[in-house]
């Protein structure tokens, strides 16, 4: 208690010392007032007085190691010595080169401040900065030309710089088309394939083949099997495709097993295959991302026996993952209800919601008592 009370009388103490010191500061115009008031005086007074502050500033660079000194005192000791020749031997509270260095400073801070370009306030409003963006990002191999000229069909008349400028916000400077933007803008004819390998009860590989379709993340087809020669994985794309059912572009690894019948069998039905390179482990994300799903969701929690077995869980797990799941790569909508409108509550009935066991109640699947599953 007693140091809180000594702390409290030594702060109102310092703040009183302030406000003395701050009353008793002499003012800028006190330099000024000074100065006149010396005019009249005859020069034997002013030697005299010159004198005694002489004397003065020998007693304070004794007692004083360093003074402070504001940038007002700075501006005021660099202006006054561009008025006499013997300003070096007037200096003696600083040196003459630190007078020297503050006035390139204050050289330096008038230029930069007079060169500093002025700042031109924004004439073009926010709706179309906000348009240009979105067609640079809608389309990423348009120019500023082609969007100057989307944009003069809709009256608004801007100049190229100008487009250029919103259009390296949001778009990193990069010719051609990249892959991902090759795969966003073809999503909706584009499939993928590969393989799972799994390994049964006593080591020996079972190959699982999976198509899923970019647009939707639903899987397509699956298969499972000890012995994935080339004429199986055709028969599985055959069965894949039927009545007219195919998609533009198929992407595949440089496994062997897709050997010259698969690519046959795609080029009969007016499919195109496409390679990911050997040292572009992502071009397949979407069949990776599934087969990784799979194996953390399904396969890691049962110990495989024979191959029917397999063949059961799989196709348990992509009934779930096509009509219960949500994915977060479709905003969490469901793959095989995509293109259906979200359901709201308040279009619920107020019921009780049950839970549906999947895979042996490795998981669940929730709805209303009622509602259509």
């Amino acid at each position: 208690m007693l140091s809180t009370f000594l702390n409290a009388c030594k702060s109102f103490l310092n703040r009183i010392k302030d406000k003395i010191k701050k009353f008793t500061k002499p003012t800028t115009a006190a330099l000024a007032a000074g100065t006149l008031s010396d005019l009249p005086r005859n020069r034997a007074d002013l030697l005299t007085e010159n004198a005694m502050l002489r004397q003065q500033l020998i007693v304070l660079n004794r007692s004083v190691k360093r003074p402070e000194l504001t940038s007002g005192d700075r501006v005021r000791l660099s202006f006054l010595a561009r008025l006499t020749d013997s300003w070096q031997s007037a200096l003696h509270i600083v040196k003459p080169d630190t007078l020297l260095r503050w006035h390139r400073d204050l050289f330096r801070w008038y230029w930069k401040r007079k060169s500093k370009p002025k700042k031109h306030p924004q004439t073009t409003p926010q709706s179309t900065i906000d348009l240009i963006q979105k067609m640079a990002l809608e389309n990423r191999t348009w120019g500023a030309e082609h969007i100057q000229g989307e944009l003069l069909k809709l009256g608004i008349k801007l100049g190229k710089p100008t487009i250029q400028k919103y259009i390296n916000q949001v778009r990193k400077r990069r010719s051609g088309q990249t892959w991902a933007s090759f795969l966003k803008t073809h999503a909706h004819q584009v499939w993928a394939c590969d393989f799972a390998v799994v390994n049964d009860l006593l080591f020996r590989p079972l190959y699982i083949f999976v198509i899923i379709a970019h647009k939707t993340r639903q899987i397509i087809h699956f298969a499972v099997t000890r012995h994935p020669t080339d004429a199986w994985v055709a028969q599985q794309l055959k069965e894949a495709t039927p009545w007219g059912r195919r998609p533009r572009f198929l992407i595949r690894d440089n496994d062997k097993k897709f050997g010259k019948l698969f690519a046959r069998v795609a080029r009969s039905s007016g499919i195109k295959i496409l390679k990911t390179p050997i040292l572009a482990p992502r071009a397949n994300a979407f069949c990776e991302r599934f087969i990784g799903s799979l194996r953390r969701e399904c396969l890691d929690f049962f110990l495989i026996v024979h191959q029917k077995q397999l063949h059961n869980l799989v196709k348990a797990y992509l009934t779930f993952y096509n009509q219960q799941r949500p994915h977060q790569g479709i905003e969490q909508r469901i793959p095989a209800r995509i293109h259906e409108p979200r359901s709201s509550m308040s279009n619920q009935v107020k019921s009780k919601v049950i839970s549906t066991p999947v895979l042996h109640g490795l998981h669940h699947t929730y709805a209303y008592v009622g509602a259509i599953q």
